[in-house]
């Protein structure tokens, strides 16, 4: 496992003061524990919801019965919804521009594809102060795969956006 990617977002977390909250679906918390292998990831990282079911996506990260009837748990707008519910549910006394929620729902397989949504289909979901984003992605592995190509590329996205954020305040106090 490349905890690499782990050291280098909790590295840009600490320096830009946010803090992350995960909702994670198919890989089943695999981000949450290659987060919590990093010594000190308390600093940064407030917890995670694994939301696996409807209903849990539902009651746990206030994602719309109606979002998940008309576009289904793998979707562009699920995730959107399942980050933005996880930065409201697990921000406690932390102001939420402080927060990024990232998400990830999916279909692992080997079964459960359908016409339009594959198996290996998967939605990354990143809510941030500035916005909201969602990245789509096939993986063609087995479970085990699909599960551990997923939550690279959502800690790969979070990192992309870090990295951003990074730049533009470099940037600006060049000024």
């Amino acid at each position: 496992m490349n905890t690499n990617l782990e050291y280098r977002v909790g590295e840009l977390l600490l320096n830009h003061g946010f803090k992350l909250v995960v909702a994670e679906s198919c890989t089943g918390g695999l981000i949450g524990h290659r987060l919590t292998n990093i010594p000190g990831a308390s600093e940064y990282y407030l917890g995670s919801v694994t939301a696996y079911a409807y209903e849990a996506k539902e009651r746990l990260l206030g994602v719309k019965r109606e979002t998940l009837a008309q576009f289904g748990a793998v979707s562009r707008e699920t995730v959107i919804a399942m980050a933005q519910g996880v930065r409201k549910a697990l921000s406690g006394d932390f102001p939420i521009e402080k927060i990024i929620g990232l998400s990830v729902s999916g279909i692992a397989g080997p079964g459960g594809g359908m016409p339009g949504k594959p198996v290996g289909l998967v939605w990354v979901g990143l809510s941030t102060p500035g916005g909201d984003e969602a990245f789509e992605f096939y993986w063609h592995g087995s479970r085990i795969e699909n599960k551990e190509h997923s939550a690279e590329a959502a800690l790969q996205e979070l990192l992309n956006y870090l990295q951003k954020q990074h730049e533009k305040a470099r940037a600006s106090s060049n000024v």
